[in-house]
């Protein structure tokens, strides 16, 4: 990897999160401190003789060649997103899905076993489902009961097991350090998408994860304006994915990764709204007759409240609620939304609906569906940074009478 830009004369090790990712930038000199991340935005860089390319093709310098191998504003984000995860690196993708694609055919091959919850992005599933098994990859999917006796799910074959927490769409939780640890007993790499918490709810990495994996296009950009994939973890995992991330060509381009570092330094506060609204909206939804079900892993009556309350600080901003009726009841209120914006995504300041069955979940068979526990009368509600009672308001007329 690149080695570290400069970071100006901060102490920024010693600092919080939400200071850290504010504070940290990257100047072109050693007399340049800019306060922003300047942008990059080449895709080549010079040389000032035969010698120094290659010093730099034998791994003897740090100097930059091209942007797909490496570029200083990608760099000086990863170096935020690592800090953020307390990880030793980080890498940045093209989307969340680059990342995952990678990350998978980095640190496996042909013959090699992934171990998946059933319970899952439907990008995630069909990737290991209907893609990579044209490699000689396999995938077992196992059920969150499964999940809960980590130790039982790693075969002989397993190389490596992917799972959420919280899940999408139905914000189950999955105890993250129980699956961390027996992975590592039995030398298995472990593998979370932390989108849904984002680093500032939970910290995966201190829970004994090797991987994170983010869909960095939400909670971490928080904009709805960049598309980008984030996996932080150790170096010698880090290592292969760097070197299939240049084969592949799933780098993110300068200018967004700059865009993804201006979101990040919202992050903090940004979380701390979404979570406080995210409560609110869940506890006005929980109380209503109207509704069957809500699920947020907040509410004392989620199913995985307790893990929940263990490995997270906040609860995020998510909230999936089964409005009953099928899919005629879930289209029906869907559909008289005013506030909540019909769209797929998740993450940014905007308040979202999206119905798992035409978005996350599309094109899941029946026994799919029933296996992550979505149903047809789902709706999943990206609770963003407006006022609660206007989200609240909207809620109540969309359920009608």
């Amino acid at each position: 990897m690149a080695a570290p830009v400069d970071m100006g004369p901060c102490n920024c090790d010693r600092m919080k999160p939400a200071t850290h990712i504010i504070q940290r930038s990257t100047g072109i000199t050693d007399d340049a401190h800019p306060l922003t991340t300047p942008i990059f935005e080449t895709t080549t860089f010079v040389f000032d003789s035969a010698d120094q390319v290659k010093e730099h093709a034998e791994g003897r310098s740090h100097k930059y060649l091209y942007s797909r191998y490496a570029n200083p504003t990608v760099a000086a984000v990863e170096q935020k997103i690592a800090a953020l995860e307390k990880a030793e690196s980080a890498l940045v993708l093209s989307s969340g899905q680059g990342a995952t694609a990678t990350a998978l055919l980095a640190l496996t091959q042909s013959g090699d076993e992934i171990v998946c919850s059933a319970a899952i992005y439907g990008g995630t599933l069909h990737l290991l489902s209907d893609l990579l098994p044209r490699f000689g990859l396999s995938a077992r999917f196992v059920s969150l009961a499964e999940l809960a006796r980590p130790e039982s799910i790693i075969g002989e074959r397993t190389k490596l097991v992917w799972f959420e927490s919280p899940i999408n769409p139905t914000l189950r939780c999955v105890d993250v350090a129980a699956v961390a640890a027996a992975c590592r007993a039995r030398g298995v790499i472990s593998v979370i998408d932390n989108t849904f918490a984002s680093p500032i709810n939970q910290q995966p990495i201190e829970l004994g994860v090797d991987l994170v994996m983010h869909s960095a296009t939400k909670y971490l950009n928080g904009h709805s304006d960049v598309t980008a994939g984030v996996l932080a973890g150790p170096a010698r995992l880090l290592d292969p994915i760097l070197k299939a991330r240049k084969l592949l060509g799933t780098v993110l381009d300068p200018y967004a990764a700059y865009a993804l570092g201006r979101g990040l330094k919202t992050l903090a506060v940004r979380m701390d709204r979404h979570n406080t609204n995210a409560a609110a909206v869940a506890r006005w939804l929980a109380a209503d007759p109207r509704v069957k079900t809500v699920y947020y892993p907040g509410l004392e009556t989620h199913p995985d409240h307790a893990i929940a309350r263990k490995q997270m600080r906040g609860f995020g901003g998510m909230i999936c609620v089964d409005v009953g009726g099928g899919y005629a009841g879930a289209a029906r209120f869907f559909d008289r939304l005013t506030v909540f914006n019909r769209a797929a995504s998740l993450g940014g300041v905007e308040s979202l609906c999206s119905l798992p069955v035409l978005t996350s979940q599309w094109g899941h068979s029946d026994a799919e569906l029933a296996a992550a526990g979505v149903t047809q009368s789902m709706a999943r509600l990206s609770v963003g940074l407006e006022d609660a009672d206007d989200l609240i308001a909207d809620l109540d007329q969309a359920l009608g009478s």
